[in-house]
């Protein structure tokens, strides 16, 4: 997937993203290429599985309760820092 960088987002421009996010309860991205997509003549990306951050949406909600601590306990030493390598 290629990156890009926008600037120069007016209020109006900016507020339009944010409704749409809110609305279609995407990201701030998806929404942004949902309209950027409509307004270039394109299919807006809507339930396609390559869109930028939509390949693991399928998860959402779908994972148990023991599946969840299952998880935290696994990235558990991950939150320990290593004051040794930031030296």
């Amino acid at each position: 997937m290629e990156q890009l960088t926008v600037r120069g987002f007016g209020e109006d421009l900016s507020a339009a993203i944010r409704r749409l996010a809110a609305k279609e309860q995407v990201s701030l991205n998806q929404a942004a290429l949902r309209l950027l997509r409509r307004g270039a003549g394109l299919s807006d990306g809507a339930g396609q599985s390559d869109t930028v951050g939509s390949s693991l949406e399928h998860l959402i909600g779908s994972w148990s309760q023991a599946e969840a601590e299952e998880l935290d306990g696994a990235l558990k030493a991950f939150e320990t820092i290593d004051k040794a390598a930031w030296e």
